[in-house]
């Protein structure tokens, strides 16, 4: 049986860190070894404890919460799941801290009285002290370079799909960084909630101006160059195909796969409407949202692609993918553009 994950809670507010202790006092695979209301308490703490990972609050007095965040990640590197308020300015911070290296962003929820608002952190606090340390590192690194004047797509694919989930942002980035200003409509389905959704396209296109990347907007034609990415919420990002034209629409429905927007749903609605003139890629992520919808896309005759073991963050979507068959290739992370760009249709 493995030993419990050592977790330091870093939070300024005492209820906040009561609350979440006592929701972690509730899974026995997590032991709390420390609680601090400050950065400057908190190296002292990891020093002296040495935790497995750090909760950490995104804003805290004298030193926030992302410039603790990359002192961490220069000088002892722990995985750290950030705890961010779902504000505009919460959810542009979280992402901030997600490409900075932080092992994923939970959302401070408002919940009944005698909910539990934390219920979900400590499936992600364990799960990031389990994680790939490799993959970890990797997300440290510079990431690729923007697409460059010899990128190209010559292999009669006109539409993209991607699901991601936990260790997408920096994966997305590597990804989408590879591609030309040239390519085929993109669609992607990210697990976020709805303020990090906007915030992440917003910062993708500020970084990648070869392409045009925006949220999905309902019945908006694709053309090529767009990335389009999933908001959060309640409602399903699928393509629909009319007149020779692919079509986004958002469609209110229960999850699927137990999320929504839900990467298995893009991926069958993909399946249906482009068949083999479209090309499916899984990238980390827990669970297993993607994986039958990737499945039906292979078999309608499109190119699918799965990132590999020892460069996602957490193998849980496309591990399941490549198990049940839904990958034609399984690709190291900093390959995915040029195998999507090689690919051939079948």
């Amino acid at each position: 049986m493995a030993p419990p994950v050592r977790v330091l809670i870093v939070e300024d507010s005492r209820t906040i860190r009561a609350l979440i202790k006592r929701s972690f006092s509730q899974n026995p695979d997590i032991e709390v070894c420390g609680e601090a209301a400050n950065p400057l308490e908190a190296r002292d703490l990891i020093i002296k404890d040495q935790p497995d990972v750090i909760t950490l609050d995104v804003e805290m007095p004298g030193m926030n919460g992302l410039q603790f965040l990359e002192k961490i990640m220069r000088m002892r590197p722990i995985p750290v799941v950030m705890v961010s308020s779902l504000t505009a300015k919460g959810a542009d911070t979280a992402i901030t801290a997600l490409q900075m290296g932080a092992f994923d962003c939970y959302p401070k929820h408002n919940v009944g009285p005698g909910e539990d608002a934390f219920a979900g952190l400590g499936r992600l606090v364990v799960l990031a002290a389990r994680s790939q340390p490799v993959a970890r590192a990797q997300r440290r690194t510079p990431a690729a370079p923007v697409g460059t004047a010899q990128a190209s797509w010559n292999n009669g694919v006109d539409l993209v799909a991607i699901g991601s989930s936990t260790g997408g942002v920096e994966a997305l980035e590597e990804v989408l960084s590879g591609f030309p200003q040239k390519s085929p409509p993109i669609v992607i389905c990210q697990h976020m909630p709805a303020l990090f959704t906007a915030s992440f396209a917003n910062r993708l296109n500020q970084a990648m101006p070869a392409l045009s990347i925006a949220e999905v907007q309902d019945g908006e034609v694709l053309q090529p160059g767009m990335v389009r990415i999933a908001p959060g919420g309640e409602r399903h990002t699928v393509v629909e195909a009319g007149g020779g034209r692919y079509v986004t629409r958002l469609v209110k429905a229960p999850p699927v796969s137990g999320h929504c927007p839900s990467v298995d749903a893009l991926f069958h609605s993909v399946a249906k409407c482009a068949g083999r003139n479209a090309l499916g890629v899984i990238l980390t992520g827990m669970g297993r949202d993607g994986a039958d919808g990737l499945l039906a896309m292979r078999q309608a005759g499109a190119h699918t692609i799965a990132q590999d073991k020892t460069s996602a963050v957490v193998y849980g979507m496309p591990r399941v993918a490549a198990e049940i068959g839904a990958a034609c290739e399984v690709v190291p992370l900093r390959q995915i553009s040029a195998a999507a760009m090689a690919s051939h249709p079948r």
